[in-house]
C-alpha cells in the first residue's frame, strides 16, 4: 500500500497500542498478500474502505493461512495448527467482525473455526459491499461499465457452500451493467477446475480442462467482462481468456475492481 503512495493501512497492534478497536477486520489472505494479480484486488477494496470512511485493520505478519488448502488435501493437523494459531491471535484482540475476499478463507472462518473455539461474524467482501451499498455508505455513480455486458461466475464456496448468490450480482447491478448469466449459474454453476486443493495441482488427464469449460460458458454470453469474487477464480478464469486469446476484449475482474473503477 505504502508504495502506491495512497494512504496507510492500520495494524490491529497499532489499534490496540491506541486503545481503540477498528469497526472491521480485513483478512487479506495468502492470495491477497502475496499472489500479484489478487494484490490489485487487496488494493481495490482498502481503497472502497478508506475512500467512505471505514474504520478497519489488519493483521498484517500476524496473519497466517486459515488452513484451508491443508484440510482440502487431507492434511488435518497443519489445518488445526494453522487454525490455532491464527484463533489465539483473533481473540487475543478480541476480534468481532472479519471481511474477507476469499470464499476460501471465509468458508474455513466462518465454519470451521468455531468448533476449535473462533467465534467470529465473517463476512465475503460482496455481503459487505452490499451491505454499505443498501444503507447509502456506499454509493456508485456514472463509470464505465454502464451497458457494459457483465457475466458473473459464482464461486462455489460463496456459492453452493454458503449459500451466497444474491450479493455478488446486486453490485453487478448497481453498476447499471447488464449481467448475461451463463447456463449453469447459481446452485448449478461450474466450479473453475481449482476447489478442493486442485488450484495446487495439475489437472487429471481428460478431455477438457475445468476451466476451458467454464470459459467458453463465459465467452459465449457475450460479455466483455467477466465478474469473479475468488482469488482461485480469477487465476482459472484468467488462463482461460489468455488460452482463448481474449485477453484484448475480455477482461476478468473481481467485485472491488468494478466498483472502484467506478468510484474514481
Amino acid at each position: 500500500m505504502s508504495e502506491q503512495n495512497q494512504f496507510s493501512v492500520k495494524t490491529m497492534a497499532e489499534f490496540a497500542a491506541e486503545g481503540k478497536e477498528p469497526e472491521i477486520l480485513f483478512w487479506v489472505g495468502c492470495a491477497g498478500s502475496f499472489d500479484d494479480r489478487y494484490k490489485k484486488v487487496t488494493l481495490a477494496f482498502a481503497k472502497i474502505l478508506h475512500k467512505i470512511g471505514i474504520d478497519f485493520a489488519v493483521l498484517g505478519t500476524e496473519e497466517s493461512c486459515t488452513g484451508d488448502p491443508a484440510r482440502r488435501t487431507g492434511n488435518e493437523f497443519t489445518f488445526q495448527m494453522l487454525a490455532m494459531q491464527n484463533i489465539e491471535v483473533l481473540n487475543g484482540y478480541g476480534i468481532k467482525k472479519i471481511v474477507t475476499a476469499c470464499p476460501h478463507c471465509f468458508n474455513t472462518l466462518k465454519n470451521e473455526y468455531p468448533e476449535l473455539g473462533g467465534d467470529y461474524e465473517v463476512l465475503h467482501h460482496s455481503q459487505y459491499l452490499q451491505q454499505l451499498l443498501d444503507e447509502g455508505r456506499l454509493k456508485v455513480e456514472g463509470g464505465s461499465f454502464k451497458g457494459k455486458k457483465i457475466t458473473y461466475h459464482d464461486s462455489c464456496y460463496l456459492g453452493r457452500i454458503n449459500n451466497e448468490y444474491e450479493a455478488p450480482r446486486a453490485l453487478i447491478k448497481a453498476l447499471d451493467g447488464e449481467l448475461v448469466e451463463m447456463k449453469r449459474c447459481r446452485t448449478k454453476g461450474l466450479c473453475c477446475g481449482a476447489g478442493g486443493g486442485q488450484m495446487f495441482k495439475e489437472p487429471e488427464k481428460g478431455d477438457k480442462d475445468v476451466n476451458i469449460e467454464r470459459i467458453e460458458e463465459a465467452l459465449s454470453t457475450g460479455a466483455e467482462a467477466v465478474a469473479v469474487a475468488c482469488p482461485f477464480c480469477m487465476t482459472m478464469m484468467s488462463d482461460g481468456v489468455k488460452n482463448k486469446e481474449k485477453e484484448s476484449t475480455v477482461k476478468v475482474y473481481d467485485l472491488a475492481e468494478l466498483l472502484i473503477e467506478q468510484m474514481n
